[in-house]
C-alpha cells in the first residue's frame, strides 16, 4: 500500500482481518488490535468501519488504475495498450491477492455506501483518461468496430474471470501462467482485420 504512517497501518491491518475473518466477521476492535492503533486513532482517520472498507477499496483500485495509466503512455501502439490491460491486471492480482479478493467482493457495498459517489467519480475520471489514450488508436483504425462500453469488457473480462477462479482456488495452475495467452486473446478480440 502506498504511503506511510498510522493510516496505512490501519488499512493493512484491516485487509489482514478482512482476509482472515471476512468483512462481516471483522470488528473495529479486531482492526484496532491488529494495527496497534487506539480506537481514537481509528475514528480520527476513518470515522467508522464502513469508511475503512471504502478507503481500502478506493486505495486498491486507485493503485491499480495508477499503474495502468502510467503504462498507457501515448508512445505505446494499440496492441501494447490492449496487452497492458491484461498483463497489468494479472500482475497486480498476483502481487496483491488478498486486496484483489477484497475488491472483487466489496464493490457493491462501497457503491451503496457513503463513498459511492466518490467511487463513481473516480471510475468516470479513470475511464475518461483510458478512453483518451485508446481514442487515437480507434481513430487510426487499429480496433474493430465495438460499442465503447463493450470494449473494456471484451479486453479484460476473460482475465477477470480467470482471476476470480484463481482467487477462489478453482484454478489448478498459477494465474501468471495465463498472462500471455489472455493478452493475445484480448488483442485478437479487438484488433481490426487489417492490423
Amino acid at each position: 500500500m502506498a504511503g506511510n504512517g498510522r493510516k496505512q497501518q490501519i488499512l493493512q491491518a484491516a485487509l489482514a482481518c478482512f482476509s482472515e475473518h471476512g468483512v462481516d466477521g471483522t470488528t473495529i476492535e479486531m482492526i484496532r488490535d491488529r494495527s496497534g492503533a487506539s480506537i481514537g486513532s481509528l475514528y480520527h482517520h476513518f470515522g467508522n468501519r464502513e469508511r475503512i472498507i471504502a478507503a481500502l477499496y478506493l486505495e486498491g483500485i486507485g493503485q491499480y488504475a495508477g499503474l495502468l495509466e502510467a503504462g498507457l503512455i501515448d508512445t505505446l501502439d494499440a496492441e501494447a495498450c490492449v496487452r497492458l490491460f491484461v498483463t497489468g491486471y494479472i500482475d497486480w492480482v498476483v502481487e496483491h491477492p488478498d486486496w484483489a479478493r477484497f475488491i472483487l467482493h466489496n464493490r457493491g457495498r462501497v457503491e451503496a455506501g457513503e463513498a459511492g459517489e466518490r467511487l463513481r467519480q473516480f471510475n468516470q475520471a479513470h475511464g475518461e483518461r483510458i478512453a483518451g489514450v485508446l481514442r487515437k488508436h480507434r481513430q487510426a483504425g487499429a480496433f474493430r468496430e465495438l460499442p465503447g462500453e463493450c470494449f473494456v469488457s471484451v479486453v479484460i473480462g476473460p482475465s477477470q474471470d480467470m482471476a476470480r477462479n484463481w482467487l477462489a482456488g478453482r484454478s489448478k495452475r498459477p494465474l501468471a501462467e495465463y498472462r500471455e495467452l489472455l493478452a493475445q486473446i484480448a488483442w485478437d478480440s479487438v484488433r481490426a482485420a487489417a492490423v
